[in-house]
């Protein structure tokens, strides 16, 4: 397995891409803005402030590109990367270390430019349990995950969420209402927890999984898929 990191953004909540590192097709460009920032500006609040969410970008082939997001700067700035690869970990101790060392001084666009740009090219053969080097201006490891077997805790971060915030009965009621495929509306008022719970649900399926509309992150233009 390669390192693919398609897009990495630097996002503003102006609703525009400050800066964008590597390709991607123009439509996700228009797209991600929206994610990244499903709030109303409005209604923010402190608890949005440096949270780590993942939004889900399905295209017409069924294939679905994971957003991994850093609110920052009092929710008004946003650090994006967009995968394939359901590595939750990695990428978000990634977002922190980047977010970390631009809040610092210590790196600017150009040095993060750079540095997304050799992990795409690295193309390293990774398996499971393999350390992955994230350093920027430090030095820091953490390990390629292991998405085929298993989820365990507390190595899989969404489902150690999952446990803390929702209780027995209710995983259990939604654990039936997912093999009998029904639709399902998760409610939270912070995006961290909501999507690790999306995520932690659906990884409660293996090694069966979930098939059909899945958007762990509802922006308000998308609101008509509720009804």
């Amino acid at each position: 397995m390669s390192i693919s990191l398609n897009l990495f953004t630097y996002v503003q909540s102006v609703r525009y891409i400050a800066h964008q590192f590597l390709f991607a097709l123009q439509e996700t460009l228009l797209t991600v803005p929206k994610f990244c920032f499903p709030f109303s500006m409005d209604s923010l609040t402190i608890n949005q402030v440096g949270q780590n969410f993942t939004f889900v970008l399905t295209d017409i082939e069924s294939k679905q590109r994971f957003g991994f997001c850093r609110l920052s700067s009092g929710a008004h700035t946003c650090y994006c990367i967009l995968s394939y690869l359901p590595w939750f970990e990695v990428f978000y101790k990634l977002l922190n270390i980047l977010a970390d060392c631009t809040v610092k001084g210590q790196v600017t666009h150009s040095t993060l430019a750079c540095y997304v740009w050799f992990l795409f090219v690295s193309k390293l053969s990774l398996g499971p349990g393999v350390p992955v080097h994230l350093g920027v201006v430090n030095f820091a490891t953490t390990n390629c995950p292991d998405y085929v077997s298993l989820h365990v805790l507390p190595l899989q971060r969404n489902l150690t969420e999952y446990f803390v915030a929702v209780d027995v009965n209710n995983m259990l009621h939604l654990y039936a209402s997912m093999l009998y495929e029904r639709r399902i509306l998760i409610c939270c008022s912070k995006l961290s927890t909501l999507t690790a719970c999306v995520h932690g649900s659906a990884a409660m399926l293996y090694p069966m999984y979930w098939q059909h509309v899945y958007i762990p992150v509802l922006p308000q233009h998308l609101l008509d898929y509720c009804w």
